[in-house]
């Protein structure tokens, strides 16, 4: 699945991976594909609870080497 837009969240705490990932989706078109990385611990729960409460479909969740890696579809 290639992404539309990537965002790297690397370093920074929360909430900035969830801020700055609405920001992101904010500019993107419905339908388009943003992948998130992220280094946040908390973003293994606040990525998923966020997508869930605004809509947006959370297509995959992966970690790779204490990075994690979010693949979320603008739905509105």
């Amino acid at each position: 699945m290639q992404p539309d837009k990537e965002l790297d969240c690397r370093g920074m705490e929360c909430p900035m991976p969830v801020v700055n990932t609405k920001m992101t989706i904010n500019e993107m078109e419905v339908g388009q594909i943003l992948r998130m990385v992220s280094t946040d611990v908390g973003s293994k729960s606040d990525i998923p609870a966020w997508a869930k409460k605004t809509g947006h479909e959370l297509l995959e969740q992966t970690e790779e080497n204490g990075e994690y890696v979010f693949l979320v579809k603008k739905t509105k």
